[in-house]
């Protein structure tokens, strides 16, 4: 039987990662070039081979290489046996591709509801009134049955609400022309950056996420993130969006022998860069809870005051590569890197922070009873896949084998806001025809909103519409 351990290197002792601690998340830091990939690379691998899945982003491409077996390198073998690491071998792991943008993984999607107001301010760059206007109009659709689920629908509303800002505000507050207007030109801006792929169904079923093979190793679900990266403000909020959501829809499990999933957070500097109180505060509670959901999330960043002090606080398990200090901000980071981790008699981990060579790391990982181990200075272990990228050819072939390779394929567009508001405006312009006719006067837009909400919590459709309009913790519009 596999040992629920992961040996991350070795110093004067090994340093072994406890997988029941996992979920007490975890971080790994270092300059640019230092080897943070390749530490990153081992873990997710050391997690496969217990059962667990992994979630990770791969931002440059390299970390495809998981999807492959390593080169037969002798002096790879040599440095694996001499830090202890029994059964090496060159392998590849079970790995399934994924990509918002659909051209290099399997399509993964959200609905505008499940994003959620907060979330789609932060992406839009939107102020503290035009956040509340934006909070409004998804206040008015769960009002009124409608269903945002694409670019399309939300476009709709927000023209709507602009054609309508008399009757909106009589139940609403006071919207102005010009916020509806500022959030339409950012939802183009949206579009024009390729976000509108993201929105749309089918949505991602995040048990698909938390499979196994049936030799009983974890997916590694790795997203090609290299296009998403482009637009580090989208990387960073769909990221947000996705743990907020693996959050909201586990159960609790409390501590166990094995976390249900591990979650890396490459480049964690962006979630937090231009983040409001409101963002932050969300997230830090997001870490703070999710770990009694049985979710490890481990952060990689450059430096480990990247990451808000709270949230850092909560990072039990922690690999640090090298840092530089060219300068005396540089040697104050040094400094407070430093002071997080347990002293080890006899190391001045300051001065060996700048010395640490590629491969090489300090490493303290959570003992019995999840009490940080004295800080060691490591040689990190080498994985056993690929390190580095992979051809079109061989991501193909990974995809074709992969059990939700058609799951995801078509996209569906079933009714909702725009098609619902497109039947109104028909209405309205068949109205004066029908009135000469009936000498009747016709409904206001109000009231055929309200009628037209009335059919739509009769239909089959109306009664999805308690569970489609629901949000996550960072998604809804009332829980705290």
């Amino acid at each position: 039987m596999v040992s629920a351990q992961i040996l991350v290197g070795k110093g004067d002792v090994p340093c072994l990662l406890e997988a029941r601690y996992a979920n007490r998340h975890g971080l790994i830091a270092g300059a640019t070039g230092t080897g943070k990939t390749v530490t990153l690379q081992v873990l997710a691998e050391g997690f496969s081979d217990l059962g667990i899945p992994v979630f990770l982003a791969d931002v440059k491409g390299d970390l495809a290489g998981l999807s492959q077996a390593g080169k037969n390198d002798p002096k790879l073998i040599e440095r694996a046996q001499s830090l202890g690491k029994e059964g090496f071998q060159f392998r590849a792991y079970p790995v399934i591709f994924w990509d918002v943008f659909s051209e290099k993984g399997h399509s993964v999607r959200s609905t505008i509801s499940e994003m959620g107001p907060l979330l789609l301010a932060r992406l839009m760059d939107l102020n503290d009134i035009q956040t509340g206007v934006l909070n409004l109009i998804f206040k008015y659709a769960d009002d009124n049955g409608l269903l945002l689920l694409d670019m399309k629908d939300l476009k709709a509303l927000v023209s709507f609400a602009s054609e309508n800002t008399e009757i909106f505000g009589k139940d609403y507050g006071t919207v102005s022309k010009q916020s509806l207007g500022i959030i339409q030109r950012e939802l183009l801006s949206l579009e024009e950056q390729g976000a509108d792929k993201f929105f749309g169904e089918p949505t991602l079923k995040l048990t698909d996420f938390m499979q196994t093979t049936l030799e009983g190793r974890g997916h590694v679900n790795i997203l090609a993130a290299e296009k998403l990266f482009a637009n580090p403000k989208l990387y960073a909020t769909f990221l947000l969006w996705l743990l907020s959501e693996l959050f909201e829809t586990l159960p609790e499990t409390g501590d166990a022998p094995l976390p249900k999933m591990v979650f890396f957070f490459d480049e964690a500097h962006l979630l937090f860069n231009d983040a409001s109180k409101a963002v932050l505060e969300k997230v830090e509670q997001v870490v703070r809870l999710i770990r009694s959901k049985g979710v490890g999330v481990y952060f990689i960043t450059q430096n480990p005051l990247d990451v808000p002090e709270k949230i850092l606080s909560q990072l039990g398990n922690r690999v640090q590569h090298a840092l530089r200090a060219f300068t005396p901000k540089d040697q104050k980071s040094v400094k407070a890197a430093a002071e997080t981790f347990r002293a080890k008699p006899g190391l001045d981990v300051a001065t060996v922070i700048t010395e640490l060579a590629v491969g090489e790391a300090l490493v303290s990982m959570l003992d019995e009873g999840g009490v940080p181990s004295p800080v060691e200075r490591a040689k990190i272990c080498p994985p056993q896949s690929r390190m580095g990228t992979i051809t079109m050819e061989e991501r193909q072939a990974v995809m074709s084998r992969s059990p939700f390779k058609d799951q995801y394929t078509q996209a569906v567009d079933r009714e909702s806001a725009y098609e619902k508001l497109q039947a109104r405006t028909q209405e309205k312009v068949a109205e004066p025809d029908s009135k000469k006719r009936s000498g009747k006067e016709p409904d206001s837009v109000w009231e055929i909103a309200a009628k037209s909400a009335v059919r739509a919590a009769s239909s089959k459709v109306g009664r999805e519409i308690g569970q489609s309009l629901l949000r996550g913790i960072l998604g809804s519009l009332s829980k705290k």
